[in-house]
């Protein structure tokens, strides 16, 4: 192959691939050009690529192609100063755009954008440009509080009123409600959809018609539902759902159990929460002759029930996951199914998707079977009651359950064998504090109880990881489309500042940025354990993590040091493990290439949304709890806690308490100094005294403020843990403390040593174009329009 074919080659591939950078080794593997006289020859044709402009290095010496004058399209992300950036690979730094360059885009939008000044990969000036287009808007409605004009005003200004957004992040834009469709009484909390966005003259106005109203601010519950409605989670089934949910019978019929195992013989157990009432996993364990153990995990094969054409399915992937807040939940299929004929309830039959597994003393997998089947639960156990009897030895718990105990003996065993397999080939483990919200009827919270994780919930997990890898492993194996549950290598960049992080505090990790492995930062976290830096360590290496997701590629998962991973154990709750099922029984009954052909088209879009759902699902399970925990702390205004330091940034000091609420102290109500932000050390360090507050250092804090509005709570500092004095930095020209309490919702990404101006993307700014004036003189209310 000659040069000039092979830069065609190059070329080719790189133009017809979702990606935008690649390495030389996967532009050999691509073209085949592995061997070493061809892989010589490749890297003397993108040497000549090179010279000739026709591609550049960028700053992790990736190949690319070079911004052409065309237009490129990517996501802009606007910062609440104005200006903003533009993603368009997510490997590559983004285009910056300056204020008056945004074309009035708003955060989220496709855009089109003009590159105006190409990035120097030697420096650390990037990209500039200017968007010349909105191609397609994120914002379509706003959930909001209605405010009405009065009858003079709507005369006026052919508008009811405006809506003030639930969402925190387009706080700043008003939006305004034309005098047509519905009209809601002042202080409704409203769906408006948006019909006009900002242009020249109103920045930060939107227009729109209000299409829903939820019901009154004042009425219980509202604060939650308006999360809810503000992050587009849909608060009811339309009704061809519902009337396909009511079709499907109450009792197994014969004909279901065409096809299946029938285990209804065996002793199976549920093992979940006391508040449960979906429940999708049971599991059995015996021991066999051999010696080894044999594990049975049963999932409620729900994918019998929301067929592939079904509108059913329609509604669960665009659900993609049931969302649990603090006194509801959300569910993904409707409750007829998820706590009926789908929930393994006791001593009744129950179709499942089964995974069997022999495993050896060392935890390995000898052999597995995965199959439909039909069971039948023996008992309905909690956590609580599985804790009892293998951590308290509470007799009266082992009496009630004699007949089970042996079997829970030894689900404890073998979750103790599964554990130290994990530990030892590497799983990175973070106990985190997890809080439950105890709400009144009225949802006014009452209290915020730590939640405990004993070995009964730590079993389940064991079982469940061991049946998400053997099925991963399976499919993955025969070479099938699949969808895995994946959790990719920390990017080099996020763990260099770790290792300087470390280093800082005198912590040496082995390996490099580049090889580092689970094992790797296992040691680390073992190594700190019980020792005042173990809090601000296992912070930093969390941060410095990727975001687990959904793929239909599999590149392993990272955490769980495991080489194949799915989701197959919550089918209920999860339409990826809802798919994996499909992908099971759709397999066993057709795996001609047609029907893998059809998977693999089918796979990344359900990938990717799936992924998007759960990222959606996590926001407003935070908010929630961030609202419900500065209810919680209002009338505790005045009284006095102890805590540690969560977060150090800027601007201040984040302070968490025992029962896991977060307030901040702001750094102009630290008197004791001028404090300067230490940003490799994660410190404050007062200019003149030295005096120092970095992560996990323990203070006495009193409340002054907190509002469930705004979900902030500030705290004021009373006392410090004293901790030896840090070296500030050489004096310079004195500016006033950073006052950003608007930043205080991104502070985990503001205390991070990688938050650089990409990562400090956050929703605010303006858009629209080329659209006629709609306001009709309205820039605020009461404004008379103009004649």
């Amino acid at each position: 192959m000659n040069q000039e074919t092979i830069i065609k080659k190059v070329l080719f591939f790189m133009e017809s691939s979702q990606k935008k950078s690649f390495s030389m080794e996967q532009i050999a593997e691509a073209l085949g050009l592995q061997k070493s006289e061809d892989f010589k020859k490749l890297v003397q044709a993108v040497a000549a690529m090179e010279r000739a402009g026709q591609i550049e290095f960028n700053k992790k010496g990736k190949i690319k192609q070079p911004l052409s004058p065309a237009l490129v399209e990517g996501t802009f992300r606007a910062n609440e100063r104005g200006f903003g950036f533009v993603t368009i690979d997510p490997e590559e730094d983004d285009v910056y755009i300056p204020k008056e360059s945004t074309g009035f885009a708003m955060d989220g939008d496709i855009v089109a954008i003009d590159i105006l000044k190409t990035s120097d990969p030697f420096s650390d000036k990037g990209a500039e440009g200017k968007v010349v287009e909105v191609r397609q808007r994120k914002l379509t409605q706003i959930a909001g509080e209605f405010v009405a004009y009065s009858e003079e005003e709507v005369a006026e200004t052919d508008l009811y009123g405006v809506v003030l957004p639930k969402d925190k992040k387009i706080g700043n834009f008003k939006v305004y409600a034309v005098a047509e469709g519905v009209k809601p009484v002042d202080g409704s909390i409203v769906i408006i959809e948006i019909t006009h966005y900002p242009e020249n003259g109103y920045s930060s106005s939107l227009e729109g018609i209000i299409k829903q109203v939820i019901g009154h601010k004042n009425d219980p519950g509202m604060d939650i539902l308006s999360v809810i409605v503000a992050n587009g989670i849909p608060t009811r089934f339309p009704d061809d759902v519902l009337a396909e949910a009511d079709s499907v019978p109450d009792e197994i019929q014969a004909s279901d159990l065409i096809g299946r195992r029938d285990l209804r013989d065996q002793l199976i157990v549920t093992i979940d929460g006391e508040d449960a009432k979906d429940l999708d996993d049971a599991v059995t364990v015996r021991r066999l002759p051999n010696g080894n153990y044999f594990l049975g995990v049963h999932i409620a094969d729900v994918s019998y029930y929301v067929t592939e054409e079904s509108q059913l399915n329609r509604e669960a992937f665009e659900r993609g996951t049931s969302v649990y807040l603090t006194d509801r939940v959300i569910p993904m299929i409707p409750q007829r199914l998820s706590n009926g004929i789908c929930s393994l309830n006791p001593r009744v039959p129950r179709l499942t998707m089964s995974c069997e597994m022999e495993i050896d003393s060392s935890g390995t997998i000898v052999s597995h079977e995965i199959f439909q089947s039909v069971i039948q639960t023996t008992e309905r156990m909690t956590y609580t009651a599985i804790n009892e009897i293998l951590e308290e030895n509470n007799p009266e718990t082992i009496t009630r359950y004699e007949k089970l105990v042996p079997m829970f003996r030894e689900m404890g065993q073998l979750h103790q064998i599964l554990e130290n397999m994990r530990i030892n080939r590497g799983a990175v483990s973070f106990e985190d504090r997890e809080a439950k919200i105890l709400v009144d009827p009225d949802g006014h919270p009452v209290d915020i109880l730590l939640r405990s994780r004993g070995i009964g919930e730590r079993l389940i997990e064991s079982f469940m990881l061991a049946a998400n890898e053997t099925v991963a492993e399976h499919f993955t194996k025969r070479k099938y489309p699949f969808i895995y549950r994946i959790h990719e290598q920390p990017k080099e960049e996020k763990m260099q500042r770790f290792f300087d992080f470390a280093a800082a505090l005198g912590i040496i990790v082995r390996g490099t940025k580049g090889t580092i492995t689970p094992k790797d930062l296992q040691r680390v976290v073992e190594d700190v354990e019980g020792k005042p830096e173990s809090a601000v360590i296992n912070t930093m290496l969390l941060r410095s993590m990727q975001q687990a997701k959904y793929s239909e590629t599999n590149y392993g998962h990272y955490g769980l040091a495991a080489e194949y991973y799915t989701h197959f154990t919550s089918p209920i709750r999860r339409y990826p493990d809802l798919i994996v099922h499909r992908l099971i029984r759709s397999y066993s009954e057709d795996s001609s290439e047609k029907n893998q052909e059809k998977w693999a088209e089918a796979l990344p879009e359900i990938a990717e949304h799936s992924s998007k759902m759960e990222r959606r699902a996590v926001e407003a399970e935070r908010e929630v709890d961030s609202l419900k925990k500065a209810e919680f702390m209002a009338d505790k205004v005045g009284e006095e806690f102890d805590g540690i330091i969560s977060s150090v940034v800027k601007f201040g000091l984040f302070i968490e308490l025992p029962n896991t609420v977060e307030g901040l102290i702001h750094i102009n109500e630290l008197k004791q100094d001028y404090f300067h932000f230490l940003e490799n050390h994660l410190a404050l360090v007062g200019e003149r005294t030295g005096l120092t507050f970095k992560i996990g250092q323990k203070v006495r804090i009193k409340v002054v403020k907190s509002d469930p509005e705004t979900r902030e709570i500030d705290f004021e500092l009373l006392e410090a843990e004293e901790i030896p004095a840090m070296q500030p930095p050489k004096k310079e020209k004195r500016r006033n403390q950073p006052d950003d309490r608007r930043s205080r919702q991104s502070k985990q990404k503001s205390a991070n040593p990688s938050y650089r101006k990409k990562k400090q993307k956050t929703k605010g700014s303006s858009s629209g174009k080329g659209k006629k004036p709609f306001y009709k003189g309205v820039a605020k209310k009461g404004k008379k329009k103009k004649k």
